[in-house]
């Protein structure tokens, strides 16, 4: 059987199903180019849910559930002590797999950050899905020292995961790993997201057993790759604060699909996915066959 998987940094689920603007209908063609799509798994990154105010998340998961009729929705929201209606994960997984079990960790990491709904995971019978929002560095960096904590704990985290079933984690890892991951290296070098600490530690959690798909597919291939008969943009993500940033294709590959090592022969596409003029992150589509 062949399973397909994608994940999207949202920004806010909000702004994305129920917004009047411009960029909310860009949004809401993006989702249902998801659903067109129809992966097994559908995982979202920053959500924003707010359990405090029950009936705009009824609502959401209302549209949710008219968009995607055939899924279950499972989510994780931010909770005091951390900030409510702050980053948050959530994944859609179709009503014809296997009842997985729900995880929401707490993986021992520093500041709020165990309390940011930031991590969820499902585990099926022969393997598991998590995905991550991985917390920014932050302006004048100052979440790096927390940052690389958390690093070292989610990698402790899907070691034990992986020591049971492999793994398939895909989300915002808020790091491009190697000057190729994204468009201007030598100006970011201290910029959140491309620090030395942060590459160092993504390049541990891959030596730890996993491996980075779309690198395993398309080898070192900057700032364009094949897909198929078109030549591609590698960057999953284009600052909105720059009106031309996807104009002119510069921007950072930071939203990743990892696999346990042994599993990753069988992964066949790992590929952004078009978002026309919507800039922010790019949804990343996953497709293997056991």
């Amino acid at each position: 059987m062949a399973y397909k998987f994608i994940s999207w940094n949202i920004d806010s689920l909000n702004a994305a199903l129920a917004g009047s603007s411009d960029r909310s209908a860009l949004s809401q063609a993006v989702v249902e180019e998801v659903a067109q799509a129809s992966p097994d798994v559908f995982a979202i990154q920053e959500t924003k849910l707010n359990s405090s105010v029950p009936k705009k998340t009824d609502m959401l998961l209302g549209i949710l559930r008219q968009r995607f009729p055939d899924y279950e929705i499972v989510y994780n929201t931010s909770e005091p002590p951390a900030r409510k209606g702050y980053a948050g994960t959530m994944m859609l997984y179709k009503k014809s797999l296997p009842s997985p079990d729900v995880e929401r960790p707490q993986i021992g990491a520093p500041d709020t950050m165990d309390s940011e709904g930031r991590v969820l995971t499902l585990e099926f019978p022969d393997f598991y899905v998590v995905t991550v929002y991985t917390p920014n560095s932050g302006n004048g960096l100052i979440r790096l020292k927390a940052r690389q904590v958390w690093d070292d704990r989610f990698r402790d985290y899907l070691r034990r995961l992986d020591k049971r079933l492999p793994v398939f984690v895909g989300g915002d890892f808020n790091v491009a790993h190697d000057e190729i991951d994204l468009a201007n290296p030598q100006s970011n070098h201290h910029s959140a997201g491309f620090t030395d600490e942060e590459r160092a530690h993504f390049g541990k959690l891959l030596d730890a057993g996993f491996t980075d798909s779309f690198r395993l597919l398309h080898g070192d291939a900057s700032p364009t790759f094949k897909d198929g008969r078109e030549e591609r943009s590698i960057y999953t993500w284009f600052a909105q604060r720059v009106p031309t940033a996807k104009a002119h294709n510069s921007g950072w590959r930071i939203d990743y699909w990892l696999s346990s090592d042994r599993v990753a022969k069988s992964i066949t596409s790992c590929r952004p996915l078009d978002t026309g003029e919507r800039q922010d992150h790019l949804p990343l589509e996953l497709t293997f066959e056991p």
